[in-house]
């Protein structure tokens, strides 16, 4: 090989090397949630960076190295109170660039690179949060008072970065979630003596470990976990309702549940998940909490009371409570559920759940299912657990009616009624009535 023929294999050698090494910014998504929001930037390799913060104005510096600015931020939709503006500014070398994010005011922030997780690849995420606005700790409803509300968590899972699991139709799980999670809310806030509190209001990112904190926060009675099935297979179908297990998971769906939560952390890009290595620790040692065994119990007996509202409206993949090892289900002294809702990797269920009525009904079973729970056993210090110890039932026996028992008992029919949430006056053989107090 002559002299000109190495130079040449050099010259392409070193131009290829250059354009691989060069980095881009492929996209931009920004996660606004109440008190945090979230910056991603799609990148085509993995990043070298740095950043620090300027005051006067409040701003957040980021050097990329070996990335070219092509990308256009004007873009990219905002609709976080926190960040004011993206722009580039002047960087420290030719090769690299200087992205600012202007902020609203003085804020805590951290950026990390995450590698390639499907459906993405590289990224850069930076997490903004005001803990000014984060929302104060609420005082210990359960000793508050003997008429306190049932607080119910409702979590819808996924969200964000984390779109869950994908319908072959491109329905995302993170939307059936939420929508389902919504009706579920308002029926409960319908209902007297019992209050609903949302991990997540709108699309942004969680991690499975904050869930039950929320809950845990809000001295909550219940978490509900909110979620659509997926599986490697199109044909698998139908709803099912999870309980904690002590140890992992024993069939194959429920190691595809616990492997498909870790991933969701990966997709969520949570700084706390790849900082926290005695993350395993906190979770064996809430496992070996002396308060677990009663709320395994009563997540059990709870489960077993959605799934009979369940299975009268869709299908049920099982028709007895499952058990996985799940983070979002680890609140020692909560009872948590997890209800999937169907599978969306089946294409009839995808289409189901996609339809506003069916949506609906699932919340109400999942509402009826809880409400029938606590009505039998109401929580220590609710107005439901004060009114069952005011009120006496009676049994319906053959040639009673709603106006004799209610003459018998000294009590108006439309207290009898409302006490029972009966609609008519009619009544049926065995019926067990709640009779209030004169």
């Amino acid at each position: 090989m002559n002299m000109t023929a190495v130079f040449l294999w050099l010259a392409c050698l070193l131009l290829s090397f250059t354009l691989q090494a060069q980095n881009n910014i492929d996209g931009l998504r920004i996660w606004p949630s109440p008190a945090n929001t979230r910056l991603v930037f799609d990148l085509s390799d993995s990043p070298e960076f740095s950043y620090f913060t300027l005051s006067n104005p409040e701003r957040l510096v980021i050097d990329i190295a070996n990335t070219s600015n092509k990308f256009n931020f004007s873009g990219v939709d905002n609709q976080s109170d926190l960040v004011k503006k993206l722009r580039y500014s002047t960087p420290k070398d030719k090769n690299a660039i200087r992205v600012v994010i202007e902020l609203s005011k003085k804020l805590e922030t951290t950026v990390f690179s995450l590698p390639p997780t499907a459906p993405y690849n590289d990224r850069l995420v930076v997490d903004i949060s005001d803990d000014k606005q984060a929302p104060a700790i609420v005082l210990d409803a359960k000793t508050a008072s003997s008429d306190r509300d049932i607080i119910v968590v409702i979590d819808a899972g996924h969200g964000g970065e984390d779109p869950g699991s994908i319908g072959s139709a491109g329905s995302y799980e993170k939307d059936v979630t939420l929508s389902i999670s919504k009706y579920l809310e308002n029926m409960i806030n319908s209902e007297p003596g019992m209050k609903a509190i949302m991990t997540r209001t709108g699309d942004y990112y969680i991690s499975p470990n904050k869930r039950p904190e929320i809950a845990r926060k809000h001295k909550a009675d219940l978490l509900v976990s909110i979620h659509a099935d997926a599986f490697v297979t199109p044909q698998p179908s139908g709803a099912s309702v999870w309980v904690l297990s002590m140890s992992r998971a024993n069939t194959e769906l429920g190691r595809w549940m616990e492997n498909t939560e870790k991933h969701s952390e990966l997709l969520g890009g949570a700084a706390e998940i790849i900082q926290d290595t005695a993350s395993e620790r906190y979770l064996t040692q809430a496992l070996l909490d002396m308060s677990m065994d009663h709320s395994l119990t009563t997540s059990y007996d709870l489960s077993r009371d959605v799934i009979s509202q369940l299975k009268s409206i869709t299908k049920m993949h099982k028709k007895v409570p499952q058990a996985a090892s799940l983070a979002v289900l680890t609140s020692p002294d909560i009872a948590s559920i997890l209800v999937e809702t169907g599978f969306i990797s089946n294409p009839g269920e995808e289409k189901n759940l996609n339809n506003a009525r069916h949506r609906q009904n699932i919340a109400r079973s999942i509402f009826d299912g809880v409400k029938k729970h606590f009505k039998r056993i109401p929580p220590d210090g609710s107005l439901w657990a004060q009114l069952k110890k005011d009120h006496r039932t009676h049994q319906v026996r053959s040639g009673e009616s709603l106006s004799l028992l209610a003459q018998r008992y000294n009590v108006d029919v439309d207290r009898l009624k409302k006490a029972n949430n009966l609609r008519t006056d009619v009544v049926r053989i065995g019926q067990i009535l709640t009779i209030p107090q004169t």
